[in-house]
């Protein structure tokens, strides 16, 4: 299994936080092919979750497709702004002595390491879908770590350091995005 290219063998390998995982795609251009794939069913499967929570909400079937919609993009912006921005940090900012990255060398890795995602479509079930929801999204921020060290020849404490400004940043730009395109009060 180690050496298996099919993406459900990849993306376990992903999630189990395999290394080798994280070099080979690096290593392998045709893997952005598969990298856009896991995060399209992360996103897909996340979207399903939350539409299904807005269905049992009793808020409609236009709420399920808004959730898999709104998932799908989010998740593909989120992604393509994550890879930018810990590779500009990591190759600029944060730069070691052997780093030397390619954002698509970033989008691969990165791509990969939001395997532990599909979690998110348990998010419906009551109680303790937010938390499983949750826990993928922390499983998947510490498969970022590994990405973007093994991505940027990092160590891991520079690699948790890009990955936190990375995602810092895109979070402040999402919140100004959101509040030039809804305003304050949906907010807040």
């Amino acid at each position: 299994m180690a050496g298996s290219k099919s993406l459900v063998s990849r993306m376990l390998r992903a999630a189990k936080l395999d290394s080798n995982l994280y070099e080979e795609v690096e290593a392998e251009p045709k893997a952005i092919n598969q990298a856009l794939l896991v995060v399209i069913i992360v996103s897909v499967l996340g979207g399903i979750g939350t539409g299904i929570s807005g269905v049992m909400a009793g808020q409609g079937g236009l709420a399920f497709l808004w959730g898999l919609l709104a998932s799908i993009a989010s998740s593909l912006v989120g992604w393509l702004a994550w890879a930018f921005f810990t590779w500009l940090i990591g190759t600029k900012l944060l730069k070691g002595p052997q780093t030397s990255a390619t954002w698509t060398e970033m989008l691969r890795t990165i791509g990969f390491a939001y395997s532990p995602g599909v979690l998110r479509f348990f998010v419906f079930i009551p109680f303790i879908g937010g938390v499983i929801a949750f826990a993928g999204l922390i499983w998947s921020l510490i498969a970022g770590v590994i990405a973007v060290r093994q991505a940027l020849d990092f160590s891991t404490g520079r690699a948790i350091a890009t990955c936190i400004l990375g995602w810092l940043i895109y979070l402040v730009i999402s919140f100004l995005v959101g509040l030039l395109l809804f305003g304050v009060g949906s907010i807040f």
